[in-house]
């Protein structure tokens, strides 16, 4: 019998691993969600216990993307769909996380894992994509949403249309869909999506 439906389960697993929840924790012992943008972030972790561990928030929540999309992609003969749900799954595993009464991220490091996995240059495309429209919108979450709608079509105009065009798709939807929650968010710095002292 095969396993190969167990794959998406696994990404959910993966992804619902809180690593800036249990970092934030250990380091100073308080939830990363209590303050700041209130989601479960690596800038949210740079805030509170500084760069160093925020950036290894940011190479974990990479990893749990990256890891079962990987282990699905690289099995013989299971269908693209299951590779494409893997990859979806540990992205809403990282958003609306199992371990973590179902607060968690934004997802964005977990679906560039996703992509990592699968297509690297599709993982450049959509960070250049992404850069390219927070600095044209000026505005981090609705650049975002645009990332995520957009980078599927966007690869298919580099003709790149293996299975990661159908990975951004999955995962680019959650995304869209997991930042419409900060769409009228102000904000004074983009990369740090602190709010306007103004508002």
């Amino acid at each position: 019998m095969s396993l190969n439906f167990l794959f998406p389960i696994l990404g959910y697993l993966f992804g619902s691993l809180p690593f800036s929840i249990w970092i934030t924790r250990y380091v100073k012992h308080v939830d990363v969600r209590d303050s700041g943008s209130g989601h479960a972030t690596t800038t949210n972790t740079i805030r509170q216990a500084g760069f160093g561990w925020g950036a290894l928030v940011l190479v974990l929540d990479i990893a749990k993307g990256f890891i079962p999309t990987y282990l699905a992609f690289s099995r013989n003969e299971i269908p693209t769909y299951l590779v494409v749900l893997t990859a979806a799954f540990a992205v809403i595993g990282h958003c609306w996380p199992l371990f973590a009464q179902f607060r968690g991220g934004m997802g964005l490091a977990t679906a560039g894992g996703t992509f990592l996995a699968v297509n690297p240059l599709t993982f450049l495309i959509s960070l250049g994509l992404l850069i390219l429209l927070v600095l044209v919108v000026r505005h981090s979450a609705r650049a975002s949403v645009f990332t995520g709608i957009l980078i599927a079509p966007v690869l298919w105009l580099f003709h790149i249309r293996d299975i990661s065009l159908w990975v951004t798709l999955g995962a680019g939807l959650v995304i869209a869909v997991r930042f419409l929650i900060d769409w009228n968010r102000k904000y004074r710095e983009l990369w740090l999506d602190r709010e306007n002292k103004s508002s």
